[in-house]
């Protein structure tokens, strides 16, 4: 569950958890640890909020630290530890080597003695930063297979429209018909899920990732950006077609297999080294036994 702030709505939060428990799945909530400067504390219906997750992630930057002081922040999350089993921070930058973020890392590896973990990301050109955030970092190269992870995540948006991913290009206002599921009030778990298996471009996507398959089955060399590129690749009737006849012959079959079992397995680590910052990616994995 994340947002905006998704601890906002305490009561929605609750009622998801424990309904997700009763049928044998696990919640994890994302919060900009707003209630850390509201000098009330932990209201009651908050506290019944945070109990009922299995993980609760604290969302941290130079942005948020302008409304929640990090000493503020750091007591709440010390609170927080106490009331759930799992507790890790999300901490972004403006680059690996922002002094920002490496300060910010080394404060709380000390006030935690390395017993929460971090997942470092970076600053990107897209939502409430597109107008103003640049970056010179290369693109993402145009050859090579770099399977998504993530197209195996599907979201709920707040309208219930259910979403193939969880990245922001997905939840984009103009949300690309080819990472539409569904509809959470409408469409059944196994529709959902049935879709999700077989529609060709997200098949596509799991086994190439978007670049790849762009420059195999499309038009363009498939330079650009990783996830803004899948967000258009519906764009390509022609796309969709040569995507459909290869996955659907036996070689596309034979390799989809192949492709799926290698990236099943790949673990932690491949996630990491896609989606965070290489740099502090042993962060991801300091206090768990």
């Amino acid at each position: 569950m994340s947002g905006g702030e998704a601890l906002l709505r305490a009561s929605l939060v609750r009622d998801l958890a424990e309904a997700a428990r009763r049928v044998g799945t696990r919640a994890l909530a994302m919060s900009g640890m707003y209630f850390a400067r509201t000098g009330e504390g932990i209201t009651p219906a908050l506290r019944r909020a945070i109990e009922s997750l299995d993980h609760l992630t604290a969302s941290y930057d130079r942005f948020h630290e302008r409304e929640v002081p990090r000493r503020d922040m750091f007591r709440a999350l010390h609170q927080v530890r106490e009331l759930v089993p799992g507790v890790s921070m999300q901490l972004t930058g403006e680059g690996p080597d922002d002094p920002y973020l490496v300060e910010l890392i080394e404060d709380v590896r000390r006030e935690f003695a390395d017993e929460v973990p971090m997942l470092v990301t970076t600053l990107a050109s897209v939502g409430r930063a597109r107008e103003w955030f640049t970056t010179d970092a290369a693109p993402v190269p145009a050859a090579g297979v770099e399977p998504c992870f993530q197209a195996s995540w599907p979201l709920v948006g707040y309208d219930g429209t259910v979403l193939a991913c969880p990245s922001r290009h997905a939840a984009a206002p103009h949300r690309p018909a080819h990472l539409v599921l569904g509809d959470s009030a409408v469409d059944s778990w196994p529709v959902l899920r049935q879709r999700a298996l077989t529609t060709h471009l997200l098949r596509g996507v799991r086994m190439f990732g978007p670049l790849e398959l762009r420059r195999r089955f499309g038009a363009g060399d498939g330079t650009g950006n990783y996830c803004g590129t899948c967000s258009r690749l519906g764009d390509s009737a022609e796309l969709d077609v040569e995507v459909t006849r290869f996955l659907e012959s036996p070689k596309g079959r034979a390799l989809e297999a192949a492709a799926l079992a290698v990236t099943k397995h790949a673990g932690d680590q491949a996630y990491l080294g896609t989606y965070g910052v290489a740099a502090h990616r042993e962060l991801a994995t300091l206090g768990w036994r």
